[in-house]
């Protein structure tokens, strides 16, 4: 059994875009948000601590400009840090991408099983060529998994 969530509801919503969106393919740590916060708006005084304290609830009061930033990262309007119909429409959209996403994982994983490791070597490397092109960042597989193991 889970533990009650008394956070406050800011740090809830913000928390959930962390988790749950990807902009550009990835989950993102509060440093590189903060950091892609100041290089697109260099005024803005945000760091990776303070990013950790509003998504845990320690600090609670953010600045207009700062919600208007991570609002535009994340790709959501600012309301959906205040509004619960906005929060609630945003978190359905976010399941259900995320559901497709799963989905198409296991698309490809069903065609791959049984693929002799050759086989399987050169889709990898296809695969990677779409991610470059698509700008996401290179996947590193450990050991275990280039092994021909359960990748974990």
């Amino acid at each position: 059994m889970s533990e009650p969530d008394d956070r406050p509801l800011l740090a809830k919503r913000l928390d959930d875009l962390f988790r749950t969106v990807r902009p550009k393919g990835k989950h993102w740590t509060n440093a590189e948000v903060a950091e892609e916060l100041k290089r697109n708006n260099p005024d803005l005084k945000v760091g990776g601590v303070y990013l950790s304290q509003l998504r845990t609830g320690k600090r609670s009061n953010p600045s207009p400009d700062l919600l208007a930033a991570l609002a535009r990262f994340f790709g959501v309007s600012v309301a959906y840090f205040f509004d619960d119909e906005v929060a609630e429409s945003v978190l359905g959209e976010l399941a259900a991408v995320e559901a497709l996403r799963q989905a198409g994982v296991r698309a490809v994983a069903m065609r791959a099983a049984g693929m002799k490791r050759e086989n399987l070597q050169a889709i990898t490397a296809i695969m990677d060529q779409y991610r470059q092109l698509q700008g996401l960042p290179p996947v590193t597989d450990t050991p275990e998994a280039e092994g021909g193991g359960p990748a974990r």
